[in-house]
């Protein structure tokens, strides 16, 4: 008599593996996070590491202009990679325009978006701000009164630049880190995987280039998070890092769409 033969092993069940989108509020604290990194990163090292240890005699243990756009460019990466999943890691008000003028993101979406990565950078010049409070004799009020490493012109430029240079660098160079943001997240054409990459190298570049001239802001959230910190000249000056980021990325997102994006007739 022959062995009877095994039961036939069971499936697993199988498991539902449809990705549930994040919650209005996830997205938000992810917007707010990132916004958070992107500041804290970039300021923290602009205040704390730029111009560490110079002397007198021209020797100093600092980080200078290029640390400065190496924080910024490695903190929309790390940003990226983290919250992006969450909220399509914008972090920056004048991105998130941009992707609703491109038709990519809805505009009943901006307003909430702009407040979280406006909290966000607060946040980061709050917590800035409480370390100064334990640094050496001078230190916060030297920072404040240098700034506060806010965006400016004129009197507020590191290079001494006037208004028709910062509107200029804002309006072109935020369009085109919003036309490479747009090009690089392209469902069809884009390569989502390296995206935080490029993102971050592009931003890296635009600071490279542009710090000299208005401390590179192409990003609202930015300059008010360090304006509220740096006294009454960044404060009158701010207006102009609202509004020509929003321009430079309205200009490219209305733009990309019209270019790009267009239905191929037959």
């Amino acid at each position: 008599m022959s062995d009877p033969k095994p039961d036939a092993p069971i499936p697993p069940t199988p498991l539902d593996h449809t990705p549930v989108a994040p919650s209005t509020a996830a997205t938000l604290v992810a917007e707010a996070f990132g916004t958070f990194l992107l500041v804290l990163g970039v300021i923290s090292t602009a205040l704390f590491a730029a111009n560490f240890g110079a002397s007198d005699n021209g020797t100093s243990l600092g980080v200078g202009f290029v640390g400065v756009s190496l924080a910024v460019g490695l903190t929309v990466v790390a940003g990226a990679y983290a919250f992006g999943p969450i909220s399509g890691g914008h972090f920056n008000p004048a991105v998130t325009v941009g992707l609703a003028a491109a038709g990519r993101f809805p505009w009943s979406g901006v307003l909430g978006y702009i407040v979280a990565q406006v909290v966000g950078g607060l946040v980061a010049t709050s917590l800035i701000f409480l370390v100064g409070l334990y640094g050496p004799d001078g230190w916060l009020s030297a920072a404040q009164e240098g700034g506060f490493a806010s965006n400016g012109y004129d009197a507020g430029s590191p290079g001494g630049f006037g208004i028709g240079g910062a509107i200029v660098v804002e309006v072109l160079f935020t369009a085109i880190f919003v036309i490479v943001i747009l090009g690089v997240t392209h469902s069809r054409r884009g390569n989502p995987a390296f995206a935080g990459l490029v993102i971050g190298l592009t931003l890296t570049l635009i600071h490279l280039a542009t710090i000299p001239v208005d401390n590179t802001s192409v990003n609202p959230a930015r300059s008010i998070a360090t304006a509220v910190y740096g006294g009454a000249l960044p404060l009158g000056q701010l207006w102009v890092f609202i509004v020509f980021p929003i321009v430079g990325a309205l200009i490219a997102g209305f733009s990309y769409r019209a270019l790009f994006d267009g239905v191929k007739k037959p």
